[in-house]
């Protein structure tokens, strides 16, 4: 009698345990073609297939290339943009695309190029995913 009590005890204690563990949250991953070559900070990236990385756990952003030789990680903010859009922006500067900003639905980084310091110069283009 005292074991199938002990038993009932502890299958009751797993169970609860099971029901209270956290389940971990899984990347959400969004793919851009972008049509050209671009700067990130002093790296050149080629034209080609990236992945935008959401942890949705956090604020931690992640630019890949299709063969993962280029990963770049940011925190973002939220920010004024409503939706679930994925958006790569660059700044076109003298025949040079410089990624300016990555949005993540309402999440975006802040100014990437801040070293860039002909702004008004500069032409925007917009790459967006899926």
């Amino acid at each position: 009698m005292q074991t199938k009590f002990f038993s009932l005890v502890l299958a009751s204690a797993v169970a609860a345990a099971a029901a209270f563990t956290p389940t971990t949250a899984s990347a959400e991953t969004s793919t851009l073609n972008v049509p050209f070559s671009f700067a990130v900070g002093n790296k050149i990236c080629p034209a080609g297939t990236y992945f935008i990385r959401h942890d949705p756990s956090g604020a931690r952003l992640q630019l890949k290339s299709e063969d993962a030789s280029k990963t770049f990680n940011w925190m973002a903010i939220p920010s004024a943009a409503n939706g679930t859009r994925v958006v790569l922006k660059f700044d076109e500067v003298g025949g040079t695309h410089v990624l300016q900003s990555v949005q993540y639905g309402t999440l975006a980084t802040p100014r990437l190029d801040k070293k860039l310091k002909i702004f008004d110069e500069a032409q925007t283009r917009i790459v967006t995913g899926q």
